[in-house]
């Protein structure tokens, strides 16, 4: 609806991630380099953690975007607290192989036979794992023994993280020692300043067609950071709401005041009192046992 009102080619504030839409905040830029640094090195785990909205699914996607798909094949698994058979499940299933009733040993040897076929290509593969903080100790040392997997010299599967903060506390733990050592790049993803929160607005804005209308006036930027506490999801939610608002009211311009009015509307949809408009951090990680597969890149 506000699309067409204020010109815009596309939804700047979506909450599906969206490569194309990668802002790079100084957290981000310096996440991207330990990628990349740990992707040239070929081996062992990556690690990225980040608060809830941090964004670290969108930079796993915009990293995903930049593999050189002829040398490296990228399989990526979203995971709620599967156990050690779960992840072997997960990672057969990913690979496109055979996994439904197979004991153990059997999925070992179909991924060890996949990795070498893999290797004789002059590719290797790399399992990006989403919401890690969810892994169970058993199930990590799965992924651990996976990265044994050599041909030559060469190991043939490489793994990045990305998970919650709490996962920087499960790898802490004593009996992580064995996968600690594996870790060869590190990154965590802090919110967004105040600065960069009024630049990731009209960065967004900018590429979906905008053209300076409606214009954000610095109050009202101000106003977006100190709600959301530059957490990239909650200035989405929030912006959306905002650029809605603004075309009914068929606002030009958004002012603290537009910024104001929409966040008190949400808050009483949600049922927050002002004292307790803090933004949060932290998320439960819902309780059962559940596991997919999204996509084979």
């Amino acid at each position: 609806m506000y699309e067409q009102f204020y010109n815009l080619k596309a939804n700047p504030f979506r909450l599906s991630p969206d490569p194309r839409l990668l802002f790079h905040a100084s957290g981000h830029r310096k996440a991207l380099a330990c990628l990349h640094y740990g992707l040239q090195q070929g081996e062992g785990f990556i690690v990225v953690t980040g608060h809830v909205g941090a964004g670290k699914t969108l930079l796993a996607r915009a990293m995903l975007s930049q593999v050189d798909k002829a040398r490296v094949l990228a399989v990526e698994l979203v995971t709620t607290q599967p156990d050690s058979d779960d992840v072997l499940r997960l990672v057969a299933a990913a690979l496109g192989l055979t996994h439904r009733g197979l004991a153990r040993s059997a999925l070992l040897k179909h991924i060890e036979t996949f990795l070498v076929a893999r290797a004789r290509e002059g590719r290797r593969v790399m399992l990006l794992v989403d919401e890690a903080q969810n892994l169970t100790a058993d199930a990590l040392e799965e992924l651990r023994m996976l990265s044994n997997f050599q041909v030559g010299e060469k190991t043939q599967l490489q793994s990045l993280l990305f998970g919650q903060e709490a996962f920087r506390m499960t790898l802490s733990a004593p009996g992580m020692e064995q996968l600690r050592q594996r870790v060869i790049a590190t990154a965590h993803l802090g919110p967004l300043s105040r600065e960069e929160t009024r630049d990731y607005i009209l960065h967004r804005l900018k590429l979906c067609g905008w053209e300076d209308d409606p214009r954000f006036t610095d109050g009202a930027c101000a106003l977006i950071f100190e709600d959301t506490g530059g957490n990239p999801r909650r200035i989405n939610l929030l912006c959306e709401r905002v650029l809605l608002f603004g075309s009914i009211e068929e606002l030009h311009e958004i002012d603290h005041l537009a910024v104001r009015t929409v966040m008190d509307e949400m808050r009483q949809e949600h049922c927050i009192p002002d004292a307790a408009a803090a933004p949060s951090t932290t998320m439960g990680a819902g309780s059962g046992k559940q596991f997919g597969i999204l996509k084979r890149a």
